[in-house]
């Protein structure tokens, strides 16, 4: 037994003496190899008195989504890469494959060298993205030259504005800024190409502004009390109309063309023409309160406001011109009543009167006794008002043309909506180009 137990020990020990020679012959780059000894990572590269280091900046947009209007804000996920020059570093040949003049490490051979600190300044949330790992990388070349590339994702806030929504035209600038050495010690310039987009980024309701706007400038901050380079690219998001024309600008315009329709109604189909009229109202109302839920509650008008307070006018209108025609109706109706139940009393005044005088007509009798005709007093009140003498009673009659004011309408309706769009379109596409 305790020979079996001491050749499982032999066989324990070679195994392991084994797989540690294994493993000394695969070893990767220890930072010694190409720091210096007195390396120190807090301490900027050295550079010409006065002259600050210069890091290239390149970022490449993957994919654009979340664009959250209630928020202000919007998600890139995008490669970032720094490049520099690191003048301490030693760069043996053995580290470099043959034929290539660059080495990629890992990421975590970054954190032994000096790095700058570039952070997005309108930044809600920007992270490095990560799987098992950190997606970066650190690349070495002969000329030292540091490039450090990472796949990113932030949320970048956007102060936008609403007035021309739906055809509103968003900026929205990403700045880009050192957050510890000032202009003085570090510059932050863009390199070759700048910012670059995915051709095949696609967006729901944006179409992206091409090309991007880039700038470097310089910026005071107070909260660090001194200058700062600073870097801004500026993203144009321009709303599709497309989805409006079909979901709200057509169908509004059909429901005002459908309130039309109660002109060719007679004043007896009072439920059919107040039903058309109050159903038009209230899908117009209906309608632009779903539109509220796309965007969030603003202090000012926006375009979309005003074509919506336009059709609904409109309609309203239409229901107005009904009441008044009915109201006008129904005093002219009134009238005729009143003028009716005077009858019986005229027509024996005529029988006695052609008695009394032999000699004197049914027309002479009808011009003596006919009533004479007020005169109009300035500023009188009576709406629309014709009037006519009945020859054969000799009675004058009130009455208000609905009918003509119906016939009118059908065509002052639709040209005043005319009217309203020729304006509207025209000067919304105005304010959108300036």
């Amino acid at each position: 037994m305790m020979q079996l137990r001491f050749i499982h020990y032999t066989q324990l020990v070679v195994f392991v003496f084994l797989f540690n020679a294994d493993a000394k012959k695969n070893y990767s780059i220890r930072p010694r190899v190409v720091l210096p000894e007195h390396y120190v990572k807090e301490i900027r590269p050295p550079s010409k008195k006065g002259t600050p280091v210069i890091v290239d900046f390149n970022v490449y947009v993957v994919d654009i989504n979340s664009i959250n209007v209630e928020d202000m804000d919007f998600r890139v996920d995008m490669f970032v890469r720094q490049s520099w020059t690191e003048s301490r570093l030693h760069m043996p040949d053995d580290i470099f494959e043959e034929g290539d003049d660059y080495v990629t490490l890992p990421p975590e051979f970054f954190d032994n060298l000096w790095q700058p600190d570039p952070y997005f300044l309108n930044s809600k949330v920007a992270e490095i993205a990560t799987l098992t790992h950190k997606f970066s990388s650190v690349t070495l070349y002969r000329n030292k030259t540091v490039i450090y590339a990472a796949r990113m994702h932030a949320i970048i806030a956007c102060q936008m504005e609403f007035q021309l929504y739906p055809m509103d035209i968003q900026v929205c600038p990403i700045h880009i800024e050192s957050f510890s050495y000032n202009n003085q010690k570090l510059r932050l310039r863009w390199g070759d190409g700048g910012v670059k987009v995915n051709p095949e980024l696609k967006l729901l309701q944006y179409n992206i502004g091409k090309p991007l706007q880039l700038e470097e400038s310089t910026g005071y901050m107070l909260e660090k009390n001194g200058n700062f380079s600073r870097l801004v690219v500026y993203f144009r998001f321009e709303r599709q109309i497309g989805h409006h024309l079909i979901q709200t600008f057509a169908p509004s315009t059909l429901v005002v063309m459908l309130s039309w329709f109660s002109f060719w109604l007679g004043l007896d189909a009072i439920p059919g023409r107040v039903a058309l009229l109050v159903t038009s109202m209230l899908t117009l109302v209906t309608m632009f309160t779903g539109l509220k839920s796309d965007i969030p509650p603003v202090a000012y008008v926006k375009a979309l406001d005003l074509w919506m307070a336009g059709c609904m006018v409109f309609v309203f209108a239409a229901l107005g011109e009904f009441v008044v025609v009915k109201v006008l109706d129904l005093r002219y109706q009134v009238e005729i009543d009143t003028q009716a139940t005077n009858l019986p009393r005229v027509l024996p005044m005529k029988v006695g009167a052609m008695e009394k005088t032999p000699y004197m007509t049914a027309w002479d009798c009808e011009t003596a006794y006919a009533p004479q005709p007020r005169q109009k007093r300035a500023g009188s009140r009576r709406l629309l008002q014709t009037s006519w003498i009945d020859h054969e009673l000799g009675v004058a009659f009130g009455k208000t043309q609905w009918n003509h004011i119906d016939r009118k309408s059908r065509i002052v309706f639709p040209a005043l909506f005319l009217l309203f769009v020729v304006l509207y379109w025209p000067i919304l596409l105005l304010k959108k180009a300036s």
